[in-house]
């Protein structure tokens, strides 16, 4: 190998030599067959480049992201990093809140929402009265010469593999680029080829819409490697007021030449790479993100090392290590639906335009794995938790700034975590929840003078507690109720008592302690309940006293920190408190509509179709209204039969969710089929509440929320679990709102509480076959239609049932 400054030679081994053979065999397959890479049909993919981001290909390793478009003279690949956002480590809180809050509480006791409303804005609210945005790195541009008309077009994002591929051919060579995020390599891989030896050429150069950018060439290793590196600063922003927001985050990025066999040039601002037949590239980039409250991280030294260190393996060592890393978690389970209806071979975009005809139930279990495939690439250990748009945005300004939106929005990301059999995936939950009771604890000390730790309804990568936007719907004090929740169910699923003992708990603690201190007796009935406030029902009716929401989610989290307690042995005095607390909470009520109130007063309009439902949240994802709860059962379908079907894409998959659990299928079905309708597409007029042709969410605009919910939703239509009696017995539902539409199906991998995994199939709408696996040993009672069965299980054993849910020979203990 021979170097300049300016240029060298990257020559092709007997190796390289033989993978081109592979190569090139594997493309005239694809020519031959466009459904070659498809195998279980878990992917997506398009005969035409992507024009819009809607259209493009994500994928990510948990911190790195991408949207792939695709094209022949230019490919884009835009970039996100998890930590970039706009601001610096900054306390929302407002000085003096506190002082306020017995006149706020006192307005509206009186009925005078309006002026606690006005004095909430000028006493009470975050300073400033917005959070910081998420935002892009930049952009990754790869522009290569002239062709004749690209013909064989296929651009396709395989689930099984998280890896995007484009090909096609032009003046009558055959071009394929193959790109995936590694998170064992830190780094997303590009490799590009050709079918002819020397025909590849190309250049690759990086930009941003940031600011402060520098480009700079450096070398790596004691064989260099030639990289391009970009250095910058996120834009400086104004608030609200017009006051400065200096851009306090800084990145850098590299693009690093592996390997090639063609010639090579570079400078600065490009690498240049001419008659070649392949070439691989490495992206890295990173922050001087240290910590929600430290940024003092060398960017610069963070994005070389990850290069330097990756730089070092072969493609073929950087694929096979992704997929190691990866498959172990996407194949954890696996979902067929059927029968099946219409072209499952069309490009994915003309199959979700044909789903309003054909309802393949193949494409809802594609949206299933899309869901899944989509968790795994942007919520890793270690990483920040998925935002409203995951870690995908190209926007300056992302609409709600794209940031984590607690009265539903951020919760729906992870109801899929647990059910999915992707419970590591839900670890960046967790670690915000830790970073929250600490900025939280501030907040409560300063807005309600308690003790414990409080979330309100919306948080930043600074981890922003305090009310925000406005006193109408940012004053919501229960999101750290609703984020204990999910901490208790980790537990529920897993059994994992070191962390219920060690992390779960003292954060369920120091949320019920925040209600300890802040729950205010009414007077107005005769029963004096207990009730929270000021607050609001997200996001609608103003600033009131005691929605029902809040108490579900109290009375969740004290009844959740009284069994924990029992778990881990802590007998201390504030748990017969909770108790009494919880007794004293203001119920669910039965308004004069049949419908379960949504406030205190019943002021219900059964002609509200807004897309929030947040009073049903203890009939989903909350388990206190059930068949044993009637009536609230039946009040609670007739507040969701007035919000109706429709909505933005995520209240649809709250919506499914809720028809799972009264086990309504086909109501479900129907939801479901609403969502997945093209939206924003020209080849459509649907411009809201369903989907693009990436099958991302449409708000509309885009919110992942939605791809997440509705795979919970699907899931939940096919197996529910809770546990039971003093014993925590497991019951287990399968089937319990199975759709006419899926008259057959197969399902692999599933969780249950209780730690539970299961596997099981049915025909013509019956249950065909079930193996249950148990983790933790708990006894349990499996049901399905009119049969059930009780079984005192082992910790490892497998259990073999047939349609009957009789046991089969074949169970091992």
């Amino acid at each position: 190998m021979t170097f300049s400054s300016l240029s060298f030679s990257l020559h092709a081994t007997s190796f390289a030599a033989a993978l081109l053979i592979a190569c090139s065999a594997g493309m005239t397959a694809h020519a031959d067959d466009p459904t070659a890479e498809q195998g279980s049909g878990l992917a997506l993919w398009y005969d035409a480049p992507a024009e819009r981001w809607t259209e493009a290909l994500p994928i990510g390793n948990g911190r790195l992201g991408a949207m792939i478009f695709g094209g022949v003279a230019e490919e884009r690949l835009q970039l996100n990093e998890d930590t970039l956002w706009t601001g610096g480590p900054h306390c929302y809180d407002h000085p003096g809140a506190a002082e306020a809050l017995p006149e706020l509480r006192r307005l509206l006791f009186a009925g005078r929402q309006r002026e606690a409303e006005a004095l909430a804005m000028e006493r009470f609210m975050s300073i400033p009265l917005r959070q910081r945005a998420y935002q892009p790195l930049g952009d990754l541009k790869l522009t290569f010469p002239v062709h004749g008309k690209a013909v064989n077009y296929r651009r396709q994002l395989d689930l099984d593999a998280a890896i995007a591929t484009t090909e096609y051919e032009a003046d009558g060579f055959r071009y394929r680029r193959e790109i995936f995020a590694s998170a064992p390599a830190r780094a997303i891989v590009v490799r590009l080829s050709s079918n002819r030896a020397g025909q590849l050429s190309f250049n690759a150069a990086l930009d941003s819409p940031q600011t402060d950018l520098e480009f700079s060439e450096v070398r790596f290793g004691a064989s260099p490697k030639p990289s391009l590196r970009l250095t910058g600063r996120v834009r400086d922003q104004v608030d609200q007021t017009g006051a400065p927001v200096p851009g306090e985050m800084k990145f850098a990025a590299n693009v690093t030449l592996i390997e090639t066999d063609g010639n090579v040039s570079i400078d600065a601002r490009a690498l240049r790479i001419s008659h070649a037949t392949h070439a691989t590239l490495l992206v890295t980039a990173a922050t001087n993100f240290v910590n929600f409250q430290d940024i003092s991280a060398d960017p610069i030294k963070r994005s070389d090392e990850d290069a330097e260190q990756s730089a070092r393996d072969s493609f073929e060592t950087l694929r096979r290590d992704h997929l190691a890393d990866y498959q172990p978690l996407f194949r954890r389970a696996t979902l067929q639906l059927g029968p099946p209806a219409g072209d499952a071979s069309l490009p994915t975009d003309q199959r979700i335009l044909n789903y309003a005809e054909d309802q393949d139930p193949r494409l809802a279990a594609l949206f299933f794995q899309y869901g899944r495939y989509l968790l795994i690439a942007c919520s890793r250990p270690g990483d920040q938790p998925a935002n409203l748009q995951g870690m995908w945005n190209d926007r300056l300004k992302p609409s709600w700034d794209s940031k984590h939106t607690t009265n539903i929005n951020f919760e729906m990301n992870y109801w899929l975590a647990e059910i999915a059999n992707l419970p590591g995936c839900a670890e960046p939950l967790f670690a915000a929840v830790d970073d929250l009771a600490v900025s939280g604890a501030r907040t409560a000390r300063t807005h309600y003078d308690a003790d414990g730790w409080v979330v309100h309804h919306n948080f930043d990568l600074w981890r922003g507690t305090a009310p925000i936007n406005n006193s109408t719907h940012g004053i919501w004090p229960t999101g750290g109720a609703w984020l204990c929740h999910h901490l208790w169910q980790h537990y529920l699923y897993t059994g994992d008592k070191t962390f219920l003992r060690e992390r779960a708990y003292p954060l369920m603690r120091g949320a019920a302690e925040f209600f300890v201190d802040t729950l205010v007796e009414d007077r107005r009935p005769p029963e004096h309940w207990l009730v929270s406030g000021p607050s609001n029902s997200p996001e609608q009716g103003g600033l009131v006293i005691g929605p029902t929401m809040d108490h579900q989610l109290i009375r969740d989290l004290l009844a959740n920190c009284v069994a924990a307690a029992a778990i881990v042995g802590d007998d201390r005095p504030e748990i017969a408190k909770w108790q009494a607390m919880q007794r004293r909470l203001a119920p669910n009520r039965i308004g004069r509509h049949g419908q379960l109130q949504e406030w205190l007063e019943d002021v219900d309009d059964p002609h509200n179709d807004h897309r929030h439902v947040s009073h049903l949240w203890g009939l989903y994802p909350g388990s206190e209204i059930t068949v044993e709860t009637p009536e609230l059962l039946q009040a609670a379908q007739k507040s969701l039969e007035f919000r109706g079907n429709e909505g933005t894409g995520w209240s649809r998959a709250w919506k499914i969710n809720f028809w799972a659990r009264l086990r309504n299928g086909d109501r479900a079905w129907h939801v479901l089929n609403g969502l997945l309708t093209l939206t924003d597409s020209p080849k459509t007029k649907n411009r809201g509440g369903g989907v693009y042709p990436n099958l991302f969410d449409a708000h509309p605009p885009f919110q992942i929320d939605g791809n997440f919910g509705a795979a919970a939703g699907i899931a939940e239509m096919l197996l529910q679990s809770h546990l039971s009696g003093p014993d925590d017995s497991a019951i287990i539902e399968l089937l319990p709102a199975l759709p006419v539409a899926w008259s057959e199906g197969e399902v692999a991998g599933f969780r249950a509480r209780g730690g539970f995994e299961l596997s099981f199939a049915w025909k013509g709408g019956k249950l065909a076959r079930a193996t249950v696996k148990s983790l933790l040993g708990k006894p349990l009672t499996i049901r399905c239609g009119d049969h059930s069965l009780s079984l005192p299980t082992k910790i490892g054993a497998e259990y073999e049932l047939d349609a009957d849910l009789q046991l089969s020979t074949a169970s091992k203990e």
